[in-house]
């Protein structure tokens, strides 16, 4: 186990995930152009991907078409990898993605190794200096490199939650007996959200479940949940290769742009394993990290894919964060990790969301940033945490809130890049990490089993953020019913 203070300062832009913005010398994000590393671009690899049939053209208030059955009709699976399996560096489209990125940019880093049980082996790695910001050693969450933005990992404001699932989208098994969770599987968590407050989260989804199950994925699209990537087939990412890496993102993006017709900004790495080296792979395929600051450990209860962990040891953890809200002891908001893994877990948000809405702001990771372009695709214009139609309502809430039946207004210009303008308060972390090694061979990915990060815990220092940035404000219209 290591601790480790890490110095976080995050800022967010007056730009919308700019597409043509260059580092400042100090390592935050502006109008410089004497910089000579390559800006975030929209990845030009995916321009001829047309859209799908079936899918929202912006941000959709509602209505919302909750069928309960969806087509399990797979993508063309002869343009893309083995559904979990291990994508082929050598394939030609994963070649011309490489040659997009300046390698010149990208940390030197080592390629990490495992142990049998999957552990990473982080012996021989100086944690003190951490060199390469290596969270799955010191949990650090500030790049080394300057033109790297910090992660996202939290939400500034006191109450607000930040709701996140991974592993998704959430597939049917169509096996027999007791780990049979087809009525689990999707829509039945998304439908659920809309029927529950219009409830929206950030959905991290892996390319092997989306190309097995687009329509799933059309679904939190068009319900307005937030889509980033979650890997192609899940492995730590930093025991790969840059090639084997930029696989793991290409065929993933390729998949969502297939399926939704979005090309995601943002991404989630599987166990939150991530270095510098990893970070610039993303970034330069136009994909900011996100994280978090809370962990359910939902992944590791009984069920398809799952573990043996007590479901009342996840009872306990919600339990907790209410009875600290309650109490005012919390000091920034959260992001919370959970999963559509199986049963277990969606059944487990089931029975503590309701209970959430009533201490928090719950809102997606992403909302609560005030980020509303989390795609390439600039018609979506997603609501924001000052004007978010899908805040849960309750009397501890520090922000305003607004009808959801009504014209809803939010800020075009916030993004996932930091601002030379922006000021922020500096902000301390300090957290225990526990390396997860479980992979998962059975069409369902774990999460990470990392010990619960606190911020006023006896092991986690005080986050200290900058209030959100005031911006301008635009028009939405509602959509049409899709699925």
């Amino acid at each position: 186990m290591y601790f480790s203070l890490i110095s976080a300062a995050l800022v967010l832009v007056s730009g919308d995930f700019v597409s043509a913005q260059s580092a400042t010398a100090s390592g935050a994000v502006g109008a410089s152009s004497t910089s000579p590393y390559l800006p975030q671009t929209s990845p030009a690899y995916l321009s001829n991907i047309t859209k799908p049939s079936g899918v929202v053209d912006s941000y959709n208030f509602g209505p919302y078409n909750t069928s309960a059955t969806l087509s399990h009709e797979p993508l063309n699976l002869k343009n893309y990898p083995k559904p979990w399996g291990k994508p082929d560096p050598k394939h030609p489209e994963v070649q011309a993605a490489m040659k997009t990125i300046n390698w010149d940019k990208v940390p030197k880093a080592p390629t990490r190794k495992g142990k049998s049980n999957g552990d990473l082996i982080t012996d021989n790695y100086d944690e003190d200096k951490d060199p390469y910001c290596w969270w799955s050693d010191t949990n650090c969450v500030k790049p080394k490199v300057s033109y790297l933005p910090e992660d996202i990992y939290m939400c500034p404001n006191v109450g607000d939650w930040g709701l996140t699932y991974d592993d998704g989208p959430f597939n049917p098994n169509h096996e027999k007996g007791p780990l049979n969770d087809d009525k689990w599987a999707e829509p039945q968590l998304y439908n659920w959200l809309a029927e529950h407050g219009n409830q929206k989260a950030t959905l991290f989804y892996i390319g092997s479940n989306v190309v097995t199950f687009p329509e799933a994925a059309k679904r939190g699209l068009n319900h307005g949940h937030y889509l980033c990537s979650h890997t192609w087939s899940h492995p730590q990412m930093t025991t790969m290769s840059n090639e084997e890496a930029v696989a793991e993102f290409y065929w993933t993006l390729k998949a969502i742009k297939e399926a939704t017709g979005v090309t995601v900004k943002c991404w989630r790495p599987p166990y939150g394993d991530v270095d510098d080296r990893i970070r610039s792979i993303a970034w330069q395929m136009g994909m900011r990290t996100v994280l978090w600051n809370l962990d359910t450990n939902d992944w590791d209860m009984p069920g398809d894919g799952g573990g043996d962990l007590a479901p009342s040891k996840v009872d306990g953890y919600f339990q907790g964060w209410i009875d600290k809200q309650k109490a005012g002891k919390y000091k920034t908001g959260h992001i919370l990790l959970e999963h559509e893994l199986n049963n277990s877990t969606v059944s487990m948000t089931e029975k503590w969301l309701p209970k959430l809405q009533q201490v928090f702001n719950v809102v997606p990771a992403l909302a609560c940033q005030n980020i509303t372009h989390p795609y390439w695709e600039e018609q979506f214009v997603y609501p924001t945490e000052a004007h978010n139609t899908t805040k849960s309502h309750n009397s501890n809430s520090s922000q305003s809130q607004v009808s959801a039946s009504g014209a809803a207004s939010s800020v075009h210009a916030a993004s996932i890049q930091p601002s030379a303008q922006a000021s922020a308060q500096p902000s301390s972390q300090a957290s225990e990490n526990v390396d997860a090694g479980k992979n998962n061979n059975n069409a369902a990915a774990q999460g990470s089993d990392v010990k619960n990060l606190d911020s006023d815990s006896s092991d986690a220092g005080s986050l200290v953020m900058p209030t959100m940035l005031t911006l301008g404000a635009a028009a939405f219209a509602s959509m049409a019913i899709v699925n």
